[in-house]
């Protein structure tokens, strides 16, 4: 796929990150990370791992990859679907600190459906984190960044569990520290973290300043110190990390087994299409032709999706076994008094 490389939108520790503008108007606008050739291991598995795991709506898209000469040097280049949101963890510093924990629910929630299509696979991530999911127009997430990612259950030899540390240290996991074991479990470790992440604006792990990376491991592995599960959670959500923050990762729950937690099964969303079919540019003709529509900003400036606890929280459901005359609603409109919308059993739609 012939392309020219855009503006600059990222940097990581091995490879920069750029747009791709393709040739050809009818290809997508794409994200191409670069590295030297002579180091491009990391790239060249990513791209391996992509292409063993196919298309994923929870997963980045991978192009394919190439080699380029610029500026006299020889780079490898990986090409990436683009995410124009950027990363989770710019949305929740731009959203003031912290995230809504519904907000924070549907996001874990996507996260969870791609870590199962890949625990299924047979592969680990090793490296989820905030800056490692990635947000699109629609408000949906998708896991990237798969440079550290590896077949479970692969035997290490004994100079690589030596040396090998994988990821990144605030979203290590007890078995990863101790054993250098990189399987699935980590990866649901990591999304504990970044659940707490995303309530909090703070790593799940309070550091001090003067603390080093030595001494956090030792605190991960050693003893049976947890990462502290924020008071202000909801108690489903505070059952799921507890769920997620078991250090014998043979009890941690899986993917599948998170999926039906309360904290997510009972999640639910309205579509990016349902949304539109609200036509919010028109005047409605009666309050209850959107049943689901609350009229109520989103605190996150890429979606606007609310759960039905969040409407329900917002609604005194409880009058729905009030049943007003025709005439007293009348009444009710052509007062100062407000009227129950939440009720709408009876009502004719009237164009």
């Amino acid at each position: 796929m012939d392309w020219v490389r855009g503006d600059s939108i990222g940097c990581g520790s091995f490879s920069t990150v750029n747009l791709a503008i393709p040739t050809k108007t009818s290809s997508p606008l794409m994200a191409v990370k670069s590295c030297d050739l002579f180091d491009s291991s990391l790239l060249e598995n990513e791209k391996d791992v992509l292409n063993q795991l196919g298309n994923c709506e929870h997963i980045i898209k991978c192009f394919g990859g190439d080699q380029s000469v610029e500026n006299g040097q020889r780079l490898y280049n990986l090409l990436l679907e683009y995410a124009p949101g950027g990363s989770l963890s710019r949305l929740v510093k731009n959203s003031g600190g912290c995230l809504p924990e519904s907000d924070a629910r549907r996001y874990t929630k996507s996260i969870l459906k791609g870590l199962r299509y890949i625990h299924a696979k047979g592969f680990a991530h090793c490296d989820i984190k905030l800056q490692n999911i990635l947000l699109f127009e629609d408000g949906d997430v998708k896991i990237a960044d798969f440079g550290l990612a590896k077949k479970t259950g692969e035997e290490q030899s004994d100079e690589q569990g030596r040396v090998e540390i994988r990821g990144t240290p605030l979203y290590m996991s007890p078995e990863s520290v101790n054993e250098n074991e990189y399987d699935s479990p980590c990866d649901i470790w990591a999304l504990g973290c970044g659940l707490v992440e995303m309530v909090t604006g703070k790593p799940a792990w309070n550091c001090k300043p003067e603390s080093n990376i030595a001494s956090l491991l030792i605190r991960i592995g050693v003893g049976d110190e947890l990462p502290e599960i924020p008071q202000e959670l909801s108690q489903e959500a505070k059952d799921f990390l507890s769920k997620c923050f078991v250090k014998d990762p043979r009890k941690r729950w899986t993917a599948d087994l998170l999926l039906n937690h309360p904290f997510i099964a009972n999640e639910t969303t309205v579509t990016l299409k349902e949304k539109e079919q609200l036509s919010p540019s028109s005047s409605p003709r009666c309050p209850f032709e959107f049943p689901e529509w609350v009229s109520v900003p989103s605190s996150s400036p890429k979606s606007e999706l609310w759960s039905n606890k969040e409407v329900e929280s917002r609604f005194d459901w409880s009058s729905l076994s009030y049943s007003p005359s025709p005439a007293e609603r009348l009444r009710q409109l052509g007062s100062d008094e407000g009227c129950n919308w939440s009720f709408s059993e009876s009502w004719v739609t009237v164009r």
